[in-house]
């Protein structure tokens, strides 16, 4: 796997924040979580844990999770980042095919890009995400917790228990957000190669896919009162919901809406060569 050729159309704008990208490893890891001992964390991620917390203290806590991601997040996608949504008819229009449920699709480029996702699609309750389970640990864990975020397990009896939680999720009709690209890299313009593991899942619940990616945006005017001049702002792309087809090989049909997904990611994107495959080799 290499970096190769990237070309986007004109006018696209390719923000410079001074980050040296990997050029040969997409899914390596650029930020480091902060524990105190990661071996003795505030939690264990084994079949004890709470994947589905339906404790009073966590529902107290909701409530205030839910003013926080609602008022003060949603301010600094708005004003710090100066988020733009196009797009949102994509999904108003497929209301019916969505009422199962459904499984969100992004990039992943800044801290907040969940929230604006939630906002894009209009989910005031909350979109629950599969995340790497040390972060829970770390300065950003209980907001983490009560945005949705669900920690992939570290032992065989925690993906149980993990499985099981998001098997009631979808009995209640819920939707998901995945990132396939694994890692975050902040501001980056390609898109990386997705892990299957999202459309996997989608499959297994038979819901639709719901692409999103975010562009960027030079701040200009009142954003560069809100926020650091070097970073842009972004706009966030809301695609066409991806449906699977009945009566096809489960292998072929997951790959087939996989490189569909990315394909159309890329063009919202405004990327006319992508210099990373679909999928990991």
């Amino acid at each position: 796997m290499h970096f190769g050729t990237f070309k986007v159309k004109e006018g696209v704008y390719i923000p410079d924040i001074g980050v040296d990208y990997p050029k040969d490893d997409p899914f390596r890891r650029l930020l480091k979580v902060e524990v105190e001992d990661s071996s003795q964390g505030k939690y264990q991620f084994d079949e004890n844990y709470p994947y589905l917390d339906k404790s009073l203290s966590y529902k107290l806590g909701d409530v205030l999770g839910f003013f926080i991601k609602w008022l003060l997040v949603a301010f600094m996608t708005r004003f710090h980042f100066g988020l733009r949504i196009e797009g949102r008819k994509n999904v108003r229009k497929h209301r019916k095919e969505l009422k199962n449920g459904a499984m969100c699709l992004c990039n992943h480029v800044f801290i907040f890009d969940a929230f604006g996702v939630n906002q894009a699609v209009r989910r005031f309750g909350r979109i629950w995400i599969p995340m790497f389970a040390k972060h829970f640990n770390g300065k950003f864990g209980w907001i983490m917790r009560h945005a949705g975020g669900i920690p992939i397990p570290e032992t065989r009896g925690g993906i149980r228990k993990f499985n099981e939680a998001f098997d009631e999720l979808h009995s209640r009709k819920e939707w998901f957000l995945i990132f396939p690209e694994a890692v975050r890299w902040d501001m980056y313009a390609p898109i990386r190669p997705f892990r299957t593991g999202a459309f996997a899942m989608a499959y297994k619940y038979d819901i639709p896919v719901v692409p999103l990616v975010y562009s960027y945006r030079e701040r200009k005017g009142m954003y560069r009162l809100f926020g650091k001049r070097n970073l842009p702002c972004v706009t966030l792309h809301v695609g066409e919901p991806i449906f699977f087809e009945k009566g096809q090989l489960r292998k072929d049909e997951i790959l087939r809406v996989c490189n569909l997904a990315h394909k159309t990611m890329v063009q919202m994107a405004g990327i006319e060569e992508n210099p990373w495959p679909t999928t990991e080799e």
